[in-house]
């Protein structure tokens, strides 16, 4: 499947950053409607791109969006892997992680990515690394990208995810 894959090799696309990022809202959104959910993409730059409403419990969530065009090598001749990047005081209630040269989404709350993150920074970010050919573990920690399966969006049930996020506000009066 390595072998197959396009982001082995640099992308022939010469993409701006704020041009992978709405292609990743986009994804994102293609994927939230072919599930049934409609979402919209939020004006301005608050730490929230998408707002999607699930139909069933008539309940809005916020969706906050990270994009990769490709993975790219740790190093130089490191192993293929998709890193992203997101405050920790981030306002969506859930993590859209997207590797664009796939076609793939991956879907978090955001208490589920601060429990994934493997790294936290002194200036408050909180790192994910997915790693995308086999590796020998250095920590006990998931990272391998077959550890996520369960996480992507067409895997996710949204209702149930909703309802947890909910309950929780509820209970600590903030998320």
């Amino acid at each position: 499947m390595i072998d197959d894959f396009v982001g082995a090799e640099p992308s022939p696309l010469a993409l701006k950053t704020a041009q992978i990022g709405r292609c990743g809202e986009l994804l994102v959104q293609f994927l939230l409607l072919k599930l049934g959910v409609e979402s919209a993409p939020m004006t301005t730059d608050s730490g929230v791109d998408l707002v999607a409403f699930l139909p069933e419990s008539g309940q809005s969530i916020t969706i906050q969006v990270k994009s990769n065009l490709q993975p790219k090598r740790n190093g130089k001749r490191g192993k293929l892997e998709l890193v992203w990047a997101l405050p920790k005081s981030c306002p969506a209630q859930f993590i859209a992680l997207t590797d664009l040269s796939r076609e793939k989404v991956w879907f978090f709350s955001k208490n589920e990515f601060a429990g994934v993150a493997q790294q936290e920074t002194k200036q408050g970010l909180l790192r994910f690394y997915m790693h995308l050919e086999k590796r020998q573990r250095k920590t006990d920690r998931p990272a391998d990208e077959h550890e996520f399966e369960g996480f992507l969006l067409e895997n996710r049930p949204l209702p149930l995810l909703a309802s947890q996020v909910t309950l929780s506000a509820s209970e600590t009066g903030s998320l």
